[in-house]
């Protein structure tokens, strides 16, 4: 890094430190710092493992600032910052908008369809739904949508691990349902909607039907006598027919505007069994837009969050609510989510042909968009509920940069986490002169933590690419200087002024004597790296910030090898 370019990443990191600290009212880290200053200078990014040596003296002056000198150099630095964080401070604090109508409470629902784990994008529901209930001290409540045994089957696993993605996001329902246990009520409410002259049966072939109701003509069976309707209903619940007999029908305009909302469908016959037991028996099923509606309304719902794709749901459920006389909930549409960094879409349906093919190990394969494999990474739920609700509820569709889950989530395990040294394809070199032992620190903001005690033995292990040249120097973290002289380092005692000076590069290393074997598990594949030997007393589940390379979640601790889920960098 030269010297031009050293200034540039001082200035930027002193502009972004001054910004965080401000906006956030506390002391700027160089884990929150560095992805914003890498993302807004691309240029920077080659000299990623530089650049947390040189913003971190510039953020510990920035922290060692008061409040006022702060603002006053900000200022200085960039006019434009100062005026948004006066415009943030005006806003609403909120990212939501605020819901209308919620006087007589809150009442909110997730629906989802258990046909496999939840991938990233179905987090969005739970997290702002989660925190809407939260604001408005309202009610969450899920509601299993299980009712296309063939089409969208439910994996009879998915329920309860949908249950814990919600519980691994922060939230706890108050209310769980299963629309397959709910069969005989929407039945009692086909048969008054029969009554009330909303429903028919009809055995018109289904190209036969299109016809006619794309030409605004009404089917032969629509003026049926309720009684008729009725028996042949009772036939339907009793499997007499077979897949594509039969349907009963609302009855809506079938010269309305929309054809997809003329006399639609609201129950038809399916031969494949439910894979519930309790629900193996049943044939005839309810359409989901019936269903749906049915249970908003008995279960209390208030509010309805769907994507913009659905609104002919909810005009199709004010026919029926209109039968019945029923009050709508309100509803907020919005747009879909798209997430970067995967080589695969968000479908659950993909992901389990690939992962049923071999592709991926499981749904918390590294490599697959899930909630479970962001779990095993070691990201933290709330990381995502934050990054989903500051996408708000546009109506269009959004993207969501991985980028911003590790941003948050950098925020919430930083303080928290030691540091280790791992070196991946080391190169091994001799050690001649210098402590027996070196002394970097547990975590390098809290002296407090105390130091890590590192035997080197007579040689160390380096990355490829920090491998200094013969007759260069370099400086090894927590340990010293040293120069290269053939396949050996040699102990220079200089001081630390030749790191800003002399341009002398900081690097990780590890001892080659004591060295543990570790498989870092990545999104684009495992990687075999020498760790220091401290990484083997740390035990499942607990998180490791590799320097210089990024954090990771033990994932399991053997004789052979300690195995690793690499979370960001």
């Amino acid at each position: 890094m030269d010297e031009d370019l050293r200034e540039r990443v001082e200035r930027e990191a002193e502009r972004a430190a001054l910004f965080n600290a401000l906006k956030h009212g506390s002391d700027a880290q160089v884990g929150a710092i560095m992805g914003p200053l890498l993302g807004e200078n691309p240029d920077f990014r080659e000299h990623g493992d530089q650049i947390p040596g040189v913003i971190a003296p510039v953020i510990e002056r920035v922290n060692g600032l008061e409040e006022s000198a702060k603002r006053d150099r900000l200022e200085a630095l960039d006019p434009e910052a100062v005026a948004e964080l006066d415009a943030d401070d005006e806003e609403d604090e909120h990212d939501l908008p605020d819901l209308s109508n919620t006087e007589d409470g809150v009442k909110m629902r997730a629906a989802p369809n258990p046909n496999g784990p939840w991938h990233i994008g179905h987090a969005r529901m739970p997290a702002v739904i989660g925190t809407y209930a939260e604001r408005y001290d309202g009610e969450f409540i899920v509601r299993f949508d299980d009712t296309d045994p063939e089409t969208k089957r439910p994996d009879l696993d998915a329920y309860d691990a949908i249950l814990e993605d919600i519980e691994y996001l922060g939230f706890e329902p108050s209310e769980v349902y299963r629309a397959s246990d709910r069969l005989d009520i929407y039945y009692e409410h086909a048969r008054e909607l029969i009554d009330a002259g909303g429903a028919y049966t009809c055995t018109c072939p289904q190209g036969e039907f299109s016809e006619l109701k794309n030409s605004g003509e009404a089917c032969p069976h629509r003026e049926k006598d309720a009684g008729t309707v009725h028996e042949e209903f009772d036939a339907m619940v009793d499997g007499e027919y077979e897949s594509g007999d039969i349907v009963l029908r609302v009855r809506t305009d079938i010269e309305h505007k929309n054809p997809a909302l003329r006399d639609f469908v609201a129950f038809r016959m399916i031969d494949t069994p439910h894979p519930r037991e309790e629900a193996a028996d049943y044939r005839c099923w309810p359409m989901l837009d019936f269903q749906s509606g049915i249970d908003d309304h008995l279960t209390g719902v208030t509010h309805i969050i769907r994507g913009i794709d659905l609104q002919d749901s909810a005009k199709k459920q004010r026919f029926v609510y209109d039968y019945f006389g029923w009050e709508y909930p309100e509803v907020v549409h919005w747009g879909h989510v798209q997430v970067d960094a995967y080589d695969v879409k968000l479908s659950t349906s993909t992901l389990k042909e690939k992962i049923e093919a071999g592709e991926y190990d499981g749904w918390d394969d590294p490599r697959v968009p899930t909630i479970k494999s962001l779990r095993r990474r070691g990201i933290r739920g709330q990381a995502i509920v934050d990054a989903m609700v500051e996408l708000g509820t546009s109506t269009s569709d959004v993207d969501l940069p991985m980028s911003n889950i590790y941003a948050h989530n950098r925020e919430l395990v930083d303080d928290e986490t030691d540091r280790a040294f791992a070196v991946r394809e080391g190169v091994r070199f001799e050690i001649a002169g210098g402590p027996g032992s070196a002394h970097p620190p547990v975590h390098p903001d809290h002296e407090d933590r105390g130091e890590r005690d590192i035997p080197v033995g007579d040689s160390v292990m380096l990355e490829p690419d920090d491998v200094p040249a013969v007759g260069e120097r370099v400086w090894l973290k927590g340990f010293g200087p040293f120069g290269r002289e053939g396949d050996t380092l040699v102990y220079t005692d200089e001081s630390i002024d030749i790191v800003r000076e002399k341009d002398v590069p900081v690097v990780h290393w590890v001892p080659t004597d004591g060295s543990v074997s570790v498989r870092m598990r990545t999104m684009d594949g495992d990687v075999a790296c020498f760790g220091e030997p401290a990484i083997e007393s740390y035990e499942e589940d607990d998180l490791l910030q590799f320097e210089r390379i990024g954090f990771v979640r033990i994932d399991e601790q053997t004789d052979r090898e300690t195995v690793v889920y690499f979370t960001h960098e």
